[in-house]
């Protein structure tokens, strides 16, 4: 059965980005939406965590979960999803200290 699903995929290749648009429409600069199977759904996020490089990548699915939905996330990012006694939260990671003191 088909489901929707959106994909937001930020500084990744051009190629990923045309791979995407062939399942997907691009409703928005990188941002992707489409109604696909659990087969491609999979199929396409594995290419995209494969080319994310220093690209940052989501995907959000339906679920039978409490908010109805997961997600995946791929490459270089400062949110991370948490489970959270069942609840999908997401947390920041902040830059280390040595970092921000350098500025």
């Amino acid at each position: 059965m088909s489901s929707m699903i959106v994909i937001s995929a930020t500084a990744v290749p051009d190629h990923l980005r045309g791979a995407l648009t062939r399942w997907l429409l691009e409703v928005t600069p990188e941002l992707y939406v489409g109604t696909v199977s659990a087969r491609v759904r999979d199929e396409l996020w594995d290419s995209v965590a494969a080319c994310a490089g220093d690209g940052m990548a989501v995907l959000a699915y339906p679920a039978d979960n409490e908010q109805g939905f997961s997600l995946r996330t791929a490459g270089t990012r400062r949110r991370e999803p948490l489970d959270f006694d069942g609840l999908t939260l997401i947390a920041f990671r902040r830059e280390s200290q040595e970092t921000a003191k350098r500025f």
